[in-house]
């Protein structure tokens, strides 16, 4: 696998909260947080190890191979450090598209998950 991008940031939620958001993104009564694109499709939850893993399918249909881990770390004081890394089993994209993929998973992840959480 070859590593598209990584990030972490603190997100102000416990593990086990913004771990059921990943794996259940669109489920009913959750805050709606996954504003998806045009060309992007919800992903499917390819693994979860509770609290502190889950792996993601592609959000995008022109890239169907790519996968997004996530490690949820917990912090002292109860967030959560969250990392996504993207990974590509083909052709990494080139330096555009894999600056377009990082932006997109900043802003889901560490803008519209964030405030999801009121924080």
């Amino acid at each position: 696998m070859i590593e598209i991008g990584s990030r972490a940031r603190k997100l102000p939620a416990p593990p086990e909260v913004v771990w059921e958001s990943l794996t259940q993104p669109s489920r009913h009564g959750a805050r709606p947080w996954l504003n998806l694109l045009p060309d992007e499709i919800e992903p499917r939850v390819l693994r979860a190890e509770e609290p502190g893993a889950v792996v993601w399918s592609s959000l995008w249909p022109s890239r169907p191979e790519d996968e997004i881990h996530f490690e949820l770390i917990a912090t002292p004081s109860r967030e959560t450090l969250l990392r996504f890394t993207l990974l590509t089993p083909g052709e990494a994209p080139d330096d555009s598209k894999a600056g377009h993929l990082r932006q997109r998973l900043n802003v889901l992840l560490f803008a519209d998950l964030r405030f999801s959480y009121g924080g």
